[in-house]
């Protein structure tokens, strides 16, 4: 699986639609080495339960629920030829160099029929051996023998750090065909119970409950499992029957090392053979290894020969190349030059029963800085193909041929470890020195490799515990970059952890998140934080871990909030609101697929999560706020909750926008009744009332009730023009004192915005010339109070304005009512505003102040 698809690209070669790659101007003649383009980000859909997952290594992946167009068919079972291929691909690859055949069974005949026994019968058995027993081995031949023994085959499994989930997902794609397909619990429980195969798991690490529930998934299925006597055993009604596979005798231990050797061993050899045996009892491993020993002697003793009998390549002596080296050792003594060959001792049984400093003194040098990039990996050996850009010789990949054969390495599922007690042996022999430097170049190189788009996933997926045993070590260790640099262990996490989730090894995915946060928070890279923090909430969330889910989400979300991350948010804020929406909390959903409210930027589209309810509640309409006048009613409790405070930002800017509306249609028409005297102008017909209500019979003051007339309403109060801005910025009414007379409007009476006559039409106001700044008319006409005890309306009096109140001075709404009382009505209109000399003006308001009748 390719999963950038990008043909011929990948291989380097340029498409053909494509001008060709222009050659560095510092070398012309070697346009390979110039810089390559920027690859792609490795986008990768699975599909994991319910969910869609959009694996994003950029802005964090992305997640919803599965539309049913998506949802892949039930996984098909795979073909015999696909069977073989998987169990090829479960093995380990054959070491560089010459094939070397496989260690024979000896001693084991017994047992391998046992297993065979048992599971023709489909029982599980567990073959308990301690490391170094020779249990693979055993495993692999009695695989062989149960090829045929059901439908499905045989499956190998790698129990290395698995848990039983782990492993149910690695035996449910071993035998069904489900590319980028993460079947949910139950699914999963209902695929593997059909299946039926002889499933071998080496290095088995759960026991107990744990295990008995991943029998009881399993029922058709009969296991051969291979651990450890450190391993928890299972229950006592599991039905798991222990083999223990014993020890070598002396006989077979001698025989072994014979076959390594490849010539009889000579009675001071199998004298020191028996004394092994008795130190070793009777592992294998330990057999492997001394045999290792006498080839290595039997090739120093050859190489002394060949120089002291034909006198050639002198200088080139292997003893003499170790000593340059530095290598010493108990069993690398120099040539005496007048005794000609000197006899090379056996090891001590010191030596044997540790021998893997001895042995790593008499390999190559790539060998050795092999074995030293193991042992900075926690026993991880880098795969072969990664040797020669970590050792730097282009033949380093034949060090680990040369491992294999010492003994020093031993298989674990597709890849190799240090051996049982080699780390031990090679740390105390000064291999660890600088293990941390070691282990950074490693996770540069890992980092390298793992982002590159030839790269797939599944070639991830299988280096993952080298990736992570890099990351293991350098991830506490993380700083701050340098200049022109990035933080080693966090641009390995960055780039290994979006393989593993496309790998669907998600147990590697989280380990490599989790480093991945220590080093960015130890490195201050607060947005690889927030990403590594995301993509735990996405994880989480695949799991059904909501609580979890959301606590790293939210993390996320607040972190990328400060860095201004807007894609990052909005993709944080998704997945929130589906943790929401399988939390059942409708409102959260809502609150977080609506706008932002603090965030003025343009938005691109917002796409909700499939899933989640389409109808939202409709914002609230825009409220304006007024400064009530002293001595004046109380403020409804409608108008009291609002304040600049509690408002949002959009709603202020719906009401700026609709003031800003009311301002120029007032300007307009006051500029139309001023240009003109004539007494037939359209414009001096119109009434033109500024005022914004909340609405109708609502109870605020300022309302008009349906049926009301216009002009004075039922109770006949004349109407005030709206005052200036306040303090704040906000439309409302004046702070000075109320002209004499004035009492506090009383709710429900109505109000409108200037001087009617009697058919609810505005008289044309007179102009004024005198109290206007700049020496232009003035449209305030003044009016002197008079009482009609009536209650009749009569037109008010034309009267200059010089000895009233200055124009464009604040001033109280006033009205008078039937008995001749006058009123301060404060109105929320928010139309008024200043004209060409500062004085403010609204088309039909009262304007002077001067309370009118």
């Amino acid at each position: 699986m390719d999963p950038t698809s990008r043909g011929p690209e990948e291989y380097g070669h340029d498409a053909e639609d494509r001008a060709p790659r222009p050659r560095p101007s510092r070398d012309p003649l070697t346009p390979d080495f110039g810089q390559h383009a920027a690859s792609p980000a490795r986008m990768v859909r699975l599909v994991a339960g319910e969910h869609l997952v959009t694996v994003n290594p950029v802005d964090g992946s992305e997640i919803e629920l599965c539309p049913p167009t998506e949802r892949p068919e039930r996984p098909a079972r795979r073909t015999p030829a696909s069977r073989a291929e998987a169990d090829r691909a479960a093995r380990p690859p054959a070491p560089a160099g010459p094939d070397r055949p496989a260690p024979p069974l000896l001693g084991r005949q017994d047992e391998r029929e046992q297993l065979v026994r048992l599971l023709a019968r489909g029982r599980s058995v567990r073959l308990v051996g301690p490391a170094g027993s020779g249990r693979t081995r055993m495993l692999d031949l009695v695989a062989e023998d149960c090829a045929d023994l059901a439908p499905d085959g045989v499956v190998r499994l790698n129990g290395f750090r698995r848990t039983a989930a782990d492993l149910l997902h690695d035996l449910f794609h071993a035998v069904y065909d489900a590319a980028e397909y993460r079947p949910d619990p139950d699914e999963l429980l209902a695929l593997v119970r059909d299946v039926g195969a002889v499933v071998v798991v080496d290095d088995l690490d759960v026991g107990g409950d744990e295990l008995d529930d991943f029998l009881d998934a399993t029922p058709e299925c009969a296991f051969l499992f291979g651990a450890t006597p450190d391993t928890p055993a299972p229950t006592a009604d599991s039905a798991v029957e222990d083999v223990v596979l014993p020890g070598l005798d002396r006989a077979g231990g001698a025989d072994l090392i014979e076959r390594a050797v490849g010539r009889a061993l000579t009675e001071e050899e199998a004298n020191w053979a028996g004394d092994l045996w008795f130190e070793s009892e009777g592992l294998p491993l330990r057999f492997v290894q001394a045999g290792a020993l006498l080839r290595q002697r039997d090739q120093l003793r050859a190489g002394a020969e060949a120089v002291d009998e034909y006198g050639v390549f002198e200088d080139a002596r292997p003893l003499a190349a170790s000593a340059e080296a530095g290598v010493t050792g108990p069993g690398l003594t120099g040539l005496s030059d007048d005794a000609g060959v000197e006899e090379i001792p056996l090891p001590s049984l010191g030596e044997a029963a540790a021998p893997a400093p001895l042995l790593a003194s008499r390999l190559s040098a790539s060998a050795r800085a092999t074995l030293r990039f193991a042992v900075a990996l926690g026993g991880e050996v880098p795969h072969q193909a990664h040797l020669p850009a970590l050792v730097g010789d282009t033949h380093a990949d034949a060090a680990l041929g040369e491992l294999a054969a010492c003994g020093l390495v031993s298989p674990v599922g597709t890849r190799y470890r240090l051996a049982a007690g080699v780390l031990t042996q090679l740390e105390a022999a000064g291999y660890a020195d600088d293990g941390a430097g070691t282990a950074h170049t490693a996770a540069r190189h890992y980092a390298w490799w793992a982002g590159h788009p030839s790269v797939t996933p599944e070639r991830v997926c299988a280096e993952a515990d080298a990736v992570l045993a890099a990351l293991a070590v350098t991830a506490p260790a993380a700083t701050g970059p340098a200049e022109d640099e990035t933080c080693v262990p966090v641009e390995l996490a960055r780039t290994a952890a979006p393989a593993f989730a496309a790998g669907l090894d998600w147990s590697a995915w989280e380990e490599a998140l989790r480093s991945g946060a220590e080093a960015a928070r130890l490195s201050g890279a607060v947005a690889d934080q927030a990403y590594f923090h995301h993509e735990l909430g996405v994880l989480a969330l695949c799991e059904g871990q909501l609580d979890r889910a959301r606590a790293e989400l939210e993390s996320s979300t607040g972190l990328r909030g400060a860095l201004a991350d807007k894609r990052g948010t909005v993709a944080g804020r998704r997945a929130l609101a589906l943790v929401a929406d399988r939390s059942g909390d409708v409102p959260g959903v809502a609150s977080l697929l609506a706008p932002d409210a603090s965030d003025t930027r343009p938005e691109q589209p917002v796409t909700p999560p499939r899933g989640i309810p389409a109808a939202l509640p409709a914002p609230a309409p825009p409220t304006l706020v007024t400064h009530r006048q002293s001595g004046a009613a109380p403020t409804p409790a409608a108008h009291r909750r609002g304040g600049l405070r509690g408002l949002a930002k959009r709603n202020l800017v719906a009401a700026g926008a609709g003031a800003l509306l009311v301002a120029v249609l007032g300007t307009v028409v006051t500029l139309g009744a001023t240009s003109d005297n004539d007494a037939h102008n359209p414009s001096d017909r119109v009434g033109v009332n500024p005022s914004a209500t909340t609405g109708l019979d609502d109870g605020a003051p300022g309302t008009d009730a349906p049926g009301d007339d216009p002009g004075t309403g039922d109770t006949g109060i004349a109407t005030s023009r709206p005052t200036d801005p306040g303090p704040d910025g906000t439309l409302g009414t004046s702070d000075d004192p109320t002209p004499t007379g004035t009492t506090a409007p009383t709710p429900g009476t109505s109000t409108s915005s200037g001087p009617h006559d009697g058919n609810g039409t505005s008289p044309p106001p007179s102009p004024s010339t005198s109290g206007s700044p700049s020496g232009r008319p003035s449209t305030s006409p003044s009016s002197s109070p008079t009482g009609s005890p009536s209650g009749s309306s009569t037109p008010p009096s034309q009267t200059p304005t010089g000895s009233g109140t200055p124009t464009g001075s604040p001033t109280s709404d006033t009205s008078a009512t039937a008995g001749g009382a006058v009123t301060s009505v404060p109105t929320a209109s928010s139309g008024s505003a200043p004209d060409s000399a500062g004085t403010p003006s609204t088309a039909g308001s009262a304007g002077s102040g001067e309370p009118v009748i």
